[in-house]
């Protein structure tokens, strides 16, 4: 097939296109090389998919909708998988307007772009963060997502919306997932795990918040992709519930997913983990509670089985090793990841 993947030199933009075009997919990677964090990283992700014949770079920017458009039209896409987005929970609170122009106005043109070009199955990113303030866990597809708690969240939830406007009205096969705390070799420098390996390799305290109470499905990257590629075989079809707790639109070809482990661990297990693969111990600089952490993010994936037969299975221990043996790799190669 035909893949258009958009965020393709993105943390899971990249493992997703490597795994497509290792299977034999023709790929059209797609990314605005941002500065939100390490360009270098970013570069050398693309620098391994351009060791494959049938992957095609596309640099664009999700908001300039004309050339946007024109990838698209050009790419021929019997898939597209739109990952690219302003990524992080933290820095929402800091820079509000970056996730307005990429994940609103930026998903309204990928929208625009795939009504006129259509693709078989469009499919797009979430997060687990649109789950909010509900306290029902785990987390089911049916649930109420009424009340976000932070911007980042609004505006993935916002793009969810929009994509089903776009499913309805012109009858593009949509499915919408909700990742769930992805981590694993090549992942951002801004998130949990790879700031404590590296503060950890520096004999430096790790800031705690909350105790270390929170818990998050963590979901190994390579899991995702996996969930993501049997997803693309089965593309919503109106009218076709898979199981009393589908999340299948009534009025159209749409279902959002659920992609998670299923087994949420605390801040404390991942420094355990840490501390296992790295051979250290660590040191804690406990601090209050972060504005709009979410207590726990816990997957139901029932829906996922159903449609695929998979569910993510990598214990918490095993992918972060996997990640510190990348990391050391990566910087005895390229030298240290500029801080997130």
């Amino acid at each position: 097939m035909r893949i258009l993947v958009t965020g393709s030199a993105g943390f899971i933009g990249f493992h997703l296109a490597r795994r497509l075009l290792g299977d034999g997919h023709a790929v059209v990677g797609l990314d605005g090389f941002t500065p939100y964090y390490d360009l270098d990283l970013k570069h050398r992700r693309h620098d391994q998919l351009k060791r494959f014949e049938a992957f095609e770079e596309a640099v664009v920017l999700l908001e300039d909708a004309e050339r946007l458009s024109r990838v698209v039209a050009e790419a021929r896409a019997e898939v597209i998988v739109h990952l690219a987005a302003q990524a992080g929970v933290r820095y929402s609170l800091d820079n509000p307007r970056a996730y307005l122009d990429a994940n609103l106005t930026g998903a309204f043109n990928l929208l625009e772009a795939a009504r006129a070009a259509p693709p078989r199955h469009l499919m797009l990113a979430s997060t687990s963060s649109v789950y909010g303030a509900n306290p029902s866990t785990p987390f089911a597809e049916i649930d109420r997502t009424d009340h976000p708690l932070t911007l980042y969240a609004a505006t993935k939830k916002a793009g969810e919306e929009m994509s089903h406007a776009y499913s309805h009205l012109w009858g593009l096969p949509t499915t919408a997932f909700r990742f769930f705390t992805v981590y694993g070799p090549w992942g951002r420098p801004d998130m949990a795990l790879f700031r404590f390996a590296e503060r950890l390799r520096r004999g430096e305290p790790l800031p705690v918040y909350d105790a270390g109470r929170p818990r998050r499905d963590f979901t190994y990257v390579d899991d995702l992709v996996e969930a993501i590629v049997r997803l693309m075989a089965a593309p919503p079809v109106r009218g076709q519930r898979v199981s009393p707790r589908d999340s299948l639109s009534p009025q159209a070809p749409w279902r959002v997913v659920n992609i998670g482990r299923g087994e949420p661990a605390t801040v404390l297990d991942l420094v355990a983990a840490l501390e296992t693969a790295l051979g250290v111990r660590a040191r804690l600089d406990f601090k209050p509670a972060q504005l709009g952490d979410m207590a726990e993010t816990h997957a139901r994936s029932d829906l996922l089985v159903a449609l695929t037969g998979y569910r993510p299975q990598t214990p918490l221990e095993e992918g972060v090793a996997a990640f510190c043996r990348w990391l050391e790799a990566y910087e005895t190669e390229f030298g240290p990841v500029a801080a997130g």
